[in-house]
């Protein structure tokens, strides 16, 4: 588990993934050499990935069973789709779960053609997402004061949606994105040269990009070194007229870092991250967030192959924090 410090800087990277060690230090009140060192150790060492996200389309939940001989082949085919948001393995009668975004008309080929060719898959449900009320992207587990937060929030992009209309890019902003996929932190002199754009243009574009909700820069940390090792994916069943009131509720708990409205047998889906079985009990059993629930499935997460867009691989080395 990280130190008091580095959760903070990790807490300072998830509200902007671009901020500079100086501005980091400021907010957090710290030397900037001792913000800096750390930051990049923990960077260099791929405890934290901070990447950009582009993958437009409408979302759909994808619960998947495979033989046991065949889930981890199963779940790492689907975990390296470029559309995949995050793919778990689970607990229960669900062996996997994922979340793959669509372009319009798109949907039909990707559940009748694609999906079915998927290495070791024996069923599958789909099961579109109709609301967002969390995305991971928005997940922040008070690592930081909400004074902090303000201070080094520079962008407020406009709240997601399921089923936004896909806005074609220039091809220096794919450029752009792609660049950004692999490093969320390049500085935009670099980032010009890489795309052959100037600095100035890089800077403008990214932030106009970033503005419209089109990309996302997010730090990304496995939960287990923030102290929060127990992660769970909730089926919540609800009447219609409680569904938006569950899932807003749900918002007022930072363990919950995804919660959306679905089509199908169940209401919501949500992922719960906590630090023990214990407090996964009390919160499926005691908390208001679920007190209109009509009924509530609760599945762990055994293996998490992506979340938020990063594959696991780049977390590979976050079992063991920086010295």
């Amino acid at each position: 588990m990280l130190e008091d410090m580095d959760r903070r800087i990790v807490g300072a990277l998830q509200v902007e993934g671009r901020a500079s060690w100086r501005r980091i230090a400021e907010v957090l009140g710290e030397a900037e050499r001792t913000v800096s060192r750390r930051g990049t150790l923990l960077l260099e060492s791929g405890v934290v990935v901070v990447a950009g996200w582009h993958t437009p389309g409408a979302a759909s939940i994808i619960s998947v069973r495979s033989t046991p001989q065949t889930l981890k082949i199963t779940a790492s085919a689907l975990a390296r789709r470029p559309d995949t948001t995050f793919a778990y393995t689970l607990t229960g009668p669900v062996d996997c779960v994922t979340e793959i975004r669509t372009a319009p008309g798109a949907l039909p080929a990707l559940l009748y053609d694609d999906l079915p060719g998927t290495p070791g898959l024996v069923a599958m449900s789909t099961l579109p997402v109709m609301k967002y009320f969390r995305t991971g992207f928005q997940w922040q587990p008070d690592l930081i004061s909400a004074e902090q937060v303000a201070a080094l929030r520079e962008f407020q992009p406009p709240p997601q949606s399921p089923d936004d209309p896909v806005t074609p890019l220039s091809s220096d902003d794919r450029a752009i994105v792609r660049a950004l996929a692999t490093d969320g932190r390049m500085s935009y002199d670099r980032l010009g040269r890489t795309v052959g754009v100037s600095e100035a243009t890089a800077r403008r574009r990214v932030e106009a990009l970033r503005r419209a909700g089109t990309l996302t820069i997010r730090a990304v940390v496995e939960p287990q070194q923030l102290g929060l090792p127990v992660e769970a994916v909730m089926w919540i069943k609800a009447s219609p007229g409680d569904v938006d009131t569950i899932g807003d509720a749900l918002l007022s708990h930072s363990s919950v870092r995804y919660a959306a409205a679905i089509m199908g047998e169940y209401q919501v889906i949500a992922d719960i991250i906590l630090p023990s079985r214990q407090a996964l009990h009390e919160f499926v059993t005691r908390s208001p967030a679920l007190a209109r629930a009509r009924a509530v499935d609760t599945t762990l997460v055994i293996t998490a192959l992506k979340r938020s867009g990063v594959l696991a691989a780049d977390l590979r080395s976050a079992r063991a924090a920086p010295d």
